[in-house]
This record gives C-alpha cells, sequence and structure tokens, in this order.
C-alpha cells in the first residue's frame, strides 16, 4: 500500500512538471539579445503541435522595421515569402528598396506533436533598441494557435497566453559596429 502512494506521488508530479513545461511551450527566439542595425541569424523554437495535433504551417510576420528578410529552406518544408510595398524604403548597398519581405511561411511536415523543430531567417534589425515581436501563425492538422499577443507597458510576457515570440535590441557599441559588415 505505501509503495503504491509513492508511485502515485511520483506520477502525480511528473504529471506536474510535463503540464507546467506543455504550458510554457510557446514559440520562442532562441536569441535572447542582438544589437542594433544587426545582420543577424533569428531561429524560432516550435515545440509543440495544437492540442497534440501536428503543426503542418509555421508563418511569420516581419515588422515593418526589419529588413532584407531570407528564411533558411528545410527538408519536408515548401517555403513561400510575401513581398509587400514599404511605407518606408530604406537604402541598402547603395540601392534604394522600396518593397520587402513581410510575410515568410513554412508549409509541410508534418511535425508531431511529440517533437520540436527550428525555422530559421536572416534579417538586418532597426538601428533602434527596445524590445521587437514577430507574430507567428502556427497551423496543425487539427486547428491553429495565433502567437500574436503583445504584453502591455509594465505585463509580463508570461502572463499572456499566446505571447508573440522577442527579442531585446541592444544598441552596438562602436566595436561592434565596426566588425558586423
Amino acid at each position: 500500500m505505501k509503495n503504491s502512494i509513492i508511485i502515485r506521488r511520483a506520477a502525480m508530479t511528473i504529471a506536474g512538471i510535463f503540464f507546467s513545461q506543455l504550458a510554457a511551450a510557446h514559440i520562442t527566439i532562441d536569441q535572447a539579445t542582438a544589437t542594433t542595425g544587426a545582420y543577424q541569424k533569428l531561429t524560432f523554437k516550435v515545440g509543440h503541435g495544437c492540442d497534440g495535433s501536428a503543426t503542418n504551417l509555421i508563418k511569420i510576420s516581419i515588422p515593418e522595421n526589419v529588413a532584407g528578410a531570407k528564411p533558411m529552406p528545410k527538408a519536408g518544408w515548401q517555403l513561400s515569402t510575401k513581398i509587400e510595398t514599404l511605407a518606408t524604403p530604406y537604402t541598402s548597398h547603395g540601392k534604394t528598396i522600396s518593397s520587402d519581405v513581410r510575410e515568410i511561411s513554412w508549409v509541410g511536415g508534418p511535425l508531431p506533436d511529440a517533437y520540436y523543430d527550428e525555422f530559421s531567417v536572416h534579417v538586418i534589425l532597426p538601428d533602434t533598441p527596445g524590445k521587437l515581436y514577430f507574430k507567428v501563425t502556427q497551423q496543425c492538422e487539427k486547428g491553429s494557435l495565433e502567437w500574436v499577443q503583445l504584453p502591455q507597458e509594465g505585463q509580463n510576457k508570461n502572463e499572456l497566453k499566446y505571447p508573440a515570440p522577442g527579442i531585446e535590441i541592444v544598441p552596438a557599441t562602436a566595436h561592434e559596429h565596426m566588425h558586423q559588415h
């Protein structure tokens, strides 16, 4: 009898750990910080499907102040980008850029709920420091999740049920800036 109580408690503890990890398994960006104006690889981590259903689409919206987004192809996934006219054109290598990638989609897989994967994008980050968020749509064989919630001033991101993944953009030092290009 005593052993069954210990086993039951252990099972409940393990289940509690599993469910708490599951609740925290949002889509996140692997890099916590990056410097202003950096040419940066961003890795979006997908840790689960939708209520047990496998993921078959990841769509990332690129913020207006992020330039030159180039997605990394993945075996088993069809890649597509949506290019739109920019509200504010920018200059890159002496050329004026008036339209740019605003959305990237990987379709395929599927990525089973029990597995984890990464989707990478190379971007040019804005020159302004601060928190930068990317809205992500995750479609599954059954259902979908919209990772689009942004924290309000003073709100902890962990309070949100479906937070958009974010990265902190910090000022570049003169030394870092010289070695970026």
